[in-house]
């Protein structure tokens, strides 16, 4: 894989974390605002593991654009 692909790939990464970082906030946020709705049950664990699988993403694109920028 050269560079160039290599920083695209780690572009894309990050686009998808971006993503992952706005859906997220706004299932956190609808879960505490709709406290005496039922779903809050259900929407909460989902929006943590969201924010967890996000700071995962968004480190293996930098990590994927340093190596591709620094590698030799």
């Amino acid at each position: 894989m050269s560079k160039k692909q290599k920083l695209i790939k780690g572009f894309k990464i990050l686009g998808f974390a971006l993503v992952l970082l706005v859906v997220t906030t706004y299932l956190l946020t609808f879960a505490f605002i709709n406290k005496s709705v039922l779903p809050i049950y259900l929407i909460l664990p989902l929006g943590v593991i969201g924010v967890a699988v996000t700071i995962y993403t968004l480190f293996r694109g930098i990590k994927t654009i340093v190596s591709a920028l620094l590698d030799p």
